[in-house]
């Protein structure tokens, strides 16, 4: 720690207020000396641990306490800003052209909103004000931004220097038409009575606190003031245990916790939001849902008015949950990349197929509209694939309680489809996947002189053998390539190639597709 002689006024509420510091943001936790050192210093909390060097203690003496053994620094005054008051942030973001065009795109979880407005000179129209990363810290004085900027409907304020929910909710009861708040990677205090500033946020409908170190118990506590609130996204917190929202978030439609570590059995505690239609817990570590009201093929009361579910990148590996999921009476709309769903042929298709077959009422899956032909396929498939257990199950005749369980939907496929008779099974042919040989044109999109290279390979060969293929054509470690592919039913979308011990076939790859080789 140096000495510095020129030491600024420090605000009179500087404890707890956030400040900005080298490109980084953090939170004064001391106001005071530090000997044997000369004049005034700041203990800092840091949001990035990793800028930190201590616990708040300097030789033996604790000065504050900090969350991470390294979080924490004394800094001098001079080096650190406390901020400027909202009207002075947007002067500064919107007035230096005044005839410029602002179009931004700012994205809450998966949904996607277009914010424009254009630069004006009085300001008083503009419809959206984008302050992310600007150093707000405050209102300013009273009353002057509903005289400035009283159209405002979508407020972008993530990483700034607010420091309260009150410093907001000033903010906030300004703006009359204020639908949307972004509030990403800001840290703020809980409200003393959060019930006191459900006016200032009474027109609010979307809300985003992603990255804001905030627990379930917090956010329900706040809820009080978002009486109207109908999408949010809580997404890289520290959501753990879920609660039942008693008399707050009621009319909710769409909630994205996606990227927190969820205690699995307490998800159901949101199944009593009677509004909620889109739900996200991507990346929470799920493996199992059960709705225990429900007998298998019948439909739970939980989630009444669910329709979009997305599971993607969860450890979901046994079917029975789908078969859960199949209970949710609403539920168009699903989605499970990333899992560990697995059919027999290990065949990515044949999976989806399943899910398919076992979800009655999807329309979306995984982001792919399915077709009245895809499903036709699927179901058929389904009732082949496991029709030499359904018959000796006893068919038609069955009294096989387990099987039931197993395939609930069994049943009314057949009699959807009619019965199937033992003449009707597909027998598998283990060896016909070895002399299934598919055309498939190499591209090295970072390579622009190299031409595409045209090979016919196995269906079955693993990818391991495949990057062997590469090394000798391009001299690269098979380490170093990773590899993608495109196919012409799916234009647009790329798909990663990760696993080394996995054939062609199970990523789905067929005749005519293109593979995408790219190295360090």
């Amino acid at each position: 720690m140096g000495v510095d002689q020129t030491e600024p006024e420090v605000p009179a509420n500087a404890l707890g207020r956030r400040v900005s510091c080298g490109g980084e943001r953090a939170t004064v936790r001391y106001v005071g000396p530090v000997p044997p050192t000369a004049g005034l210093w700041l203990g800092l909390e840091w949001d990035n641990p990793e800028r930190g060097k201590h616990d708040g203690s300097h030789e033996g003496v604790r000065y504050f306490t900090c969350r991470h053994p390294k979080g924490a620094s004394f800094v001098r005054p001079a080096k650190v800003s406390f901020g400027v008051d909202y009207l002075t942030a947007v002067q500064q973001a919107y007035e230096i052209n005044t005839e410029e065009v602002l179009s931004e795109e700012i994205s809450i979880s998966s949904k996607k909103l277009e914010w424009e407005g254009i630069k004006e000179r009085s300001l008083e129209s503009l419809p959206t004000a984008l302050l992310s990363r600007s150093e707000v810290n405050g209102a300013g004085a009273e009353g002057e931004i509903r005289k400035t900027t009283p159209n405002i409907q979508w407020l972008d304020l993530s990483r700034t220097l607010l420091s309260c929910w009150e410093d907001l909710a000033a903010i906030a009861q300004q703006l009359d038409h204020l639908k949307g708040i972004q509030l990403n990677y800001n840290r703020l205090c809980l409200p003393s009575d959060p019930s006191a500033h459900c006016q200032a946020f009474s027109s609010l409908r979307v809300l985003a606190l992603n990255g804001c170190d905030l627990t379930w118990p917090q956010i329900l506590e706040c809820a009080p003031m978002w009486p109207q609130l109908e999408e949010l996204c809580a997404e890289e917190n520290n959501i753990t245990e879920l609660q039942r929202p008693d008399e707050v978030l009621q009319s909710l439609k769409s909630l994205s916790l996606s990227c927190n570590p969820l205690v699995q059995h307490s998800v159901l505690s949101l199944s009593a939001l009677p509004r909620l239609e889109q739900l996200n817990l991507s990346s929470t570590g799920l493996s199992v849902i059960r709705f225990d009201d429900a007998a298998p093929g019948s439909q739970t009361a939980m989630f009444p008015a669910l329709k979009n579910l997305s599971l993607d990148h969860n450890n979901i590996s046994e079917w029975c949950v789908v078969d859960e999921l199949a209970k949710l009476p609403s539920l168009v709309q699903f989605s499970c990349r990333g899992n560990r769903l697995v059919s027999s042929d290990g065949n990515l298709k044949t999976a989806n197929q399943m899910l398919i077959a076992k979800l009655g009422k999807l329309v979306i899956l995984n982001s792919c509209k399915i077709q009245p032909e895809d499903r036709r396929g699927a179901e058929l498939d389904y009732i082949k694939m496991f029709g030499e257990q359904w018959l000796k199950a006893g068919g038609q005749s069955q009294s096989s309680t387990e099987f039931n369980c197993q395939h609930p939907r069994y049943q009314s496929l057949i009699d959807k489809y009619g019965a199937i008779e033992e003449g009707e099974l597909k027998k598998p042919e283990p060896f016909a996947l070895k002399n299934q040989l598919l055309k498939i044109t190499f591209v090295f999109p970072d390579d622009a002189d190299r031409k595409p290279i045209e090979k016919k390979l196995p269906a079955s060969m693993l990818v391991q053998k495949v990057k062997g293929l590469l090394y000798r054509l391009l001299k690269v470690p098979a380490t170093d390539l990773r590899l993608t592919y495109t196919s012409p039913r799916t234009v647009g979308t790329e798909f990663e190639i990760t696993g080394d011990l996995k054939s062609l076939q199970f990523y789905s790859i067929e005749d005519g597709d293109r593979v995408l080789v790219r190295w360090a």
